[in-house]
Formats: structure tokens, C-alpha cells, sequence
């Protein structure tokens, strides 16, 4: 095996595909590499091309043009080789209804080719694990939304895969059952599973991910780990408050020397760029109350995920029909390989 296949679970190239009368390519020239062994973010606004991208990677949905390669497989040419080797969870639970939670996991399992015995205790490991033993017994139309995604991710952990591709994995479900999925994913990806997962909690991501990639208009537009993309963003930012509003203006020729760039007054309320805060705090506030202005707070403010997220992608969802639509959806479904 080569190098890059030994380093990449994941690598897209040049990805294409637009959807029978849409005005836009879904995706337009897609380009990833996901480590083996990592939890990858791919977010994006809704319409970006995120879900037609983990379907064309998981083989539910053949690209026009470009190459994709999973698990060292190719999804053209060897799709059956990439589906042995990849689990996923997609935006809907994909259980039967009329099967209690307990026979749906033990279904998957023997699907999985567990043995009977081996699907069984896999089955009740999982609903212990998720907070689900109590209501193992009972029929799936019993279940709350949020029960039924944790069954769902339950499901495609039944056999651990090489690579899990992850969409939405917390949609509708309460902060409890949201750290169970996160200590989850955090779990597989320590035993060497690769994770790609897509959500619209940046708080998700930031916690979760090793590496990021933002998608916008069908591409990858920035990429990093949370660190580098909040960087990208700009510095911290020491946030004075006078107590006497008036003296606002007089504050950033006071801690010029101590910025990293020009201090901005708004609502009598002072923002400095600083590299390094934790000396910048101590000189900055000793310059201000040194010149006798007192303060009535002092904050420190952090580049976040979201602010990196607005700056790289652009404030606003994309236009409909250039990305995941529900033409996608319709498509898919006739689609999806034997």
C-alpha cells in the first residue's frame, strides 16, 4: 500500500455533479483529504453541497466528473469495496418501525454477518450505551425523535467501520444525549476509526473535530483545525469598558503601543487586538488606569468557530437549487446501488 493511501481515509478530487434543471452545480470542483484515525468536519451553509458530497463518497449518488476514493477504494470501480468498509448515519433514521429497538440493532447485526450471539450482545452493549435499555423492548413508533437517532447511530455501530460518515448526527436531540453521541464518536475514532461528520452545531464541530472543511457554492473554500480557522479570523480582543463613557475616546492612543492593530470605539465600549493576551492584559489596563481612567469591565473575547464560519463561508445560506435540495433527494432514492 502507498504512503497516501496508508494517510488518507478519504480523498475527492475535482468532484462534479448538478442535478437534473438546477441552475447551479451541487458540487463544483470538490476537493478533500481526510486522515486515517481523525474526526473530520465538513460544514457548511444549508444548500452548500455537503449531504450530495457524503453521498457521492458513501456511493449513494454517482458524480459526473472527478475521482473519490475511500478506504483506499475507488466508489466508480469498486463500490462493493467501499460499502464493506463504511458505515453511515444519514439526516433520517433508517429503522423498521414495527421492530422494537432491541430487533432492529440485532437485525443490523446479523445484516452486519455477526453471529446471532455476537448481534445480540453488540445490540444490548449499544443500548446500554446510549441510554436505551429501558425502552429496548419497545415498538420504534414509541419513540421520541431524539430515541430514534440514537438508534440509529447504535445501528451503524454495530461493526465498527474503517471510515463513518456522519450527517447531522445530533439533530433533535437533548444536551444529554448529545455528549452521549459525542463521547461516542470520540470513542471509535480512539480505536482508529475515521469519522466524517457534517452538522450545523459549530459547538459540535469545534469539540469534535481534528480537522474542519467549509464548504461553500460546492468546494471546499478554507480548511484547517478549529484553531487555524479561528486564527484566520484575527487576534483576541481585550474589550475595556470606561465607567465614564466619555473617556472611551481616549483610550486607544493610550494602549497603542500594546495592540496588535488599531483599537476601535463603539458604544463606549473599547476593542483591542492583541497576540498575546495574557501580557497585553496586564499592560493595557495598567496604561488606561495609570492615565486615570477607570474601568467598569475588562473582557477578553476569542475568535469562535462561528465568526470564522460567517468570515470564510459568507453570511448567507446559498441560493436555492445550487446545493442539497430536495431535486437531491427525489434523485437519490432511485439511485442508491445494490
Amino acid at each position: 500500500m502507498s504512503d497516501q493511501l496508508r494517510t488518507f481515509a478519504v480523498e475527492a478530487a475535482g468532484v462534479r455533479k448538478t442535478y437534473p434543471g438546477a441552475g447551479a452545480p451541487a458540487l463544483d470542483g470538490f476537493d478533500l483529504t481526510v486522515g486515517r484515525g481523525t474526526v473530520h468536519g465538513l460544514l457548511g451553509h444549508n444548500g452548500a453541497g455537503k449531504t450530495t458530497a457524503i453521498r457521492v463518497m458513501t456511493t449513494l449518488l454517482a458524480c459526473d466528473s472527478g475521482s473519490v476514493r475511500v478506504a483506499g477504494r475507488d466508489v466508480r470501480t469498486d463500490g462493493r469495496g467501499v460499502r464493506a468498509r463504511i458505515g453511515l448515519v444519514g439526516q433520517y433514521a433508517a429503522v423498521d418501525e414495527d421492530l422494537t429497538g432491541r430487533q432492529n440493532l440485532v437485525m443490523f447485526g446479523r445484516l452486519g454477518r455477526l453471529s446471532r450471539t455476537g448481534a445480540a450482545h453488540r445490540a444490548d452493549e449499544l443500548l446500554e450505551r446510549f441510554g436505551l435499555t429501558d425502552a429496548a423492548g419497545k415498538r420504534l413508533a414509541t419513540y421520541s425523535g431524539g430515541m430514534r437517532r440514537k438508534l440509529d447511530l447504535a445501528a451503524a455501530l454495530l461493526v465498527a467501520p474503517e471510515v463513518l460518515f456522519v450527517d447531522e448526527p445530533t439533530t433533535g436531540l437533548d444536551p444529554a444525549a448529545r455528549r452521549d453521541v459525542w463521547d461516542a464518536v470520540r470513542n471509535l475514532a480512539s480505536r482508529g476509526t475515521t469519522v466524517l461528520l457534517t452538522t450545523q452545531y459549530l459547538e459540535e464541530a469545534d469539540r469534535l473535530a481534528d480537522h474542519i472543511s467549509l464548504v461553500a457554492r460546492g468546494r471546499v473554500v478554507a480548511e484547517g483545525t478549529p484553531a487555524v480557522l479561528k486564527a484566520r479570523v484575527g487576534d483576541d480582543r481585550l474589550e475595556l469598558t470606561p465607567e465614564v463613557r466619555a473617556d472611551a475616546d481616549r483610550v486607544p492612543g493610550l494602549v497603542r503601543p500594546f495592540a496588535s492593530a488599531e483599537a476601535h470605539v463603539a458604544d463606549g465600549c473599547v476593542s483591542v487586538p492583541v497576540t498575546d493576551r495574557g501580557r497585553a492584559l496586564t499592560n493595557v489596563v495598567g496604561a488606561v488606569r495609570e492615565a486615570g481612567v477607570d474601568l467598569a469591565d475588562v473582557a477578553i473575547r476569542t475568535p469562535t468557530l462561528d465568526d470564522a464560519f460567517l468570515e470564510l463561508t459568507g453570511s448567507v445560506a446559498e441560493e436555492p437549487g445550487t446545493g442539497d435540495t430536495g431535486t437531491e433527494r427525489s434523485d437519490v432514492e432511485g439511485t442508491v446501488p445494490a
